[in-house]
């Protein structure tokens, strides 16, 4: 099943009018597994540009392309992969870009692309024993020298 163009037009435009946005002051979005990847330094864009965004999402086989030449959309993947619907990318997208805006995340330090994160984390206890096996926190995390902590979340010590 595709969608037509017809009810995509008209629900953009009723937006545009209904919210009092301009269709030029909108940025319009359209996720396709063809566009291009989208990634945080565009959701960086687009949060420091703090522009309107208007995501049409398809459903299973898609929405009739002419709404591209009508709309001058700009095309957004989230991934090489095909999925159902839209529904799913697009609320990537939103968080994505909404965790770049200044006091989303309450703390600017808080975005894992602007500190050293490495991809383990651990909690309390020190020891977890599961089926007669201790599982330990790495020493250095316990050391509390936080030169050597960065360090080792970077990859560069074991």
């Amino acid at each position: 099943m595709v969608i037509q163009a017809e009810p995509i037009i008209k629900a953009v435009e009723n937006v545009t009018i209904s919210s009092k946005l301009k269709t030029q002051n909108s940025k319009l979005i359209w996720l396709t597994p063809n566009g291009k990847q989208f990634t945080n330094q565009i959701a960086r864009k687009f949060a420091d540009k703090k522009q309107d965004l208007i995501i049409i999402c398809g459903r299973y086989e898609g929405i009739d392309a002419r709404v591209k030449k009508v709309l001058k959309v700009q095309e957004i993947s989230v991934g090489p992969f095909v999925l159902t619907g839209g529904e799913l990318p697009a609320m990537i997208m939103i968080d994505a870009i909404a965790r770049q805006i200044s006091g989303v995340l309450g703390d600017e330090n808080s975005p894992e692309e602007n500190r050293i994160a490495s991809p383990d984390v651990y909690t309390r206890p020190e020891v977890f024993k599961y089926k007669g096996k201790n599982y330990r926190v790495p020493k250095i995390l316990l050391s509390g020298h936080h030169h050597k902590i960065n360090l080792w979340r970077s990859g560069q010590i074991n």
